[in-house]
């Protein structure tokens, strides 16, 4: 979510130093020029040239519910627990209810869902959030919905719509890249 660019000079796991890492795996990296005040829990880096990754305005989600005691409606704000994030996000619009174990559409557009039900839910971070299709990064693309100090749901992400964001690139990034200021 901070849009920083910026060179890594080494990635290692368990101390051992590795020529690249892949989505998921738990490493630590030296960056140039990047202030230990500029990253944050819930941050996510990736390669800016091809597939760089961006502060999601809202997405799509496939929804199962728990243990809910009540029913649920557009409107619900909960916390979601992906990867290392834990930011509300409003569930804005309950798009289909679906069956559980086939996918299909049981009811388009329903008023609420509750316990045991399944739907694709159309969700909004209050905060800045970066979050992938589960298809595409699948450590990025699950969740769990966190209320009340337990879990009430958990979901994969389907479909995503990216915030477009100025990008700050660091003198070391502009030197590897050759790009004039």
């Amino acid at each position: 979510p901070v849009a920083i660019q910026t060179e890594v000079k080494s990635v290692e796991m368990h101390h051992e130093a590795l020529t690249e890492a892949l989505p998921g795996d738990n490493v630590g990296f030296n960056i140039k020029n990047v202030s230990v005040k500029d990253i944050r829990r819930g941050n996510v880096c990736g390669d800016s040239k091809t597939d760089p990754p961006l502060e999601k305005a809202n997405f799509t989600a496939q929804v199962i519910i728990l243990n809910h005691p009540g029913q649920i409606n557009a409107g619900y704000a909960p916390v979601l627990d992906c990867h290392t994030a834990h930011i509300a996000c409003k569930f804005t619009e309950l798009k289909e209810k679906i069956d559980r174990r086939s996918g299909k559409t049981i009811e388009a557009e329903p008023k609420f869902v509750k316990s045991g039900d399944a739907a694709i839910i159309v969700m909004v971070p209050q905060k800045p959030m970066c979050v992938e299709t589960f298809k595409d990064y699948p450590p990025l693309g699950r969740f769990a919905v966190r209320d009340m100090r337990q879990t009430v749901a958990v979901g994969v992400i389907k479909d995503t719509k990216s915030k477009e964001k100025a990008v700050k690139v660091t003198k070391a990034a502009q030197k590897k890249t050759g790009a004039k200021k």
